[in-house]
């Protein structure tokens, strides 16, 4: 059986073949070539997907651009999930690469939220690495770590897993033991 330490690293430093096709409605100037990127299963869509972004917009129209989102077999993928949770719930049965279309135009505002900047997707991040400490540690490691401590987490997500940044040294550790979870 494979050690906690040792999965933790194959979650962390995981990545998904992905082409990003243009939605063909969208396409204006000349034909979109697809674009491919190993994405990183820990990390958010909105975090790697610039390069995309930067893409495409050599062939859509600058009138037509509005707020980027992507879908998979016609559901919004909603960018406050990790791209590997996005992927085994909607594509992990597929072949691979795993195709997604970009979208320009229609923003789904009933399927999902918008995400204006990056800050946005740190405060949720760190909401999440605080739901998931409470439930596993009663609070006590994230509410033990610094500010600087915070940011490490943060920037080892955004630095696409950076074996310097890997995890937080406290929330990997073993030293603490599972609080029990009450389902009602």
């Amino acid at each position: 059986m494979a050690d906690d330490k040792d999965v933790l690293r194959d979650v962390w430093f995981g990545r998904i073949p992905t082409c990003f096709i243009l939605n063909q409605d969208e396409v204006t100037e000349r034909e979109a070539e697809p674009y491919y990127l190993l994405l990183p299963r820990v990390s958010y869509l909105t975090l790697v997907t610039d390069k995309v972004k930067k893409h495409f917009h050599k062939v859509v129209r600058t009138d037509d651009v509005e707020e980027m989102w992507l879908e998979y077999e016609g559901t919004p993928l909603k960018w406050h999930y990790p791209i590997g949770v996005l992927f085994d719930l909607h594509a992990s049965n597929t072949v691979l690469p795993w195709s997604i279309t970009v979208h320009f135009k229609n923003f789904p505002d009933r399927d999902l939220l918008h995400c204006p900047s990056n800050s946005v997707i740190e405060a949720h991040f760190m909401s999440s690495i605080k739901e998931a400490d409470a439930l596993k540690h009663k609070s006590q490691v994230v509410n033990d770590m610094q500010k600087k401590d915070h940011k490490q987490l943060w920037m080892g997500l955004q630095n696409d897993g950076n074996d310097k940044h890997f995890g937080h040294q406290s929330l990997r550790s073993g030293s603490l033991s599972y609080k029990c979870v009450t389902l009602f």
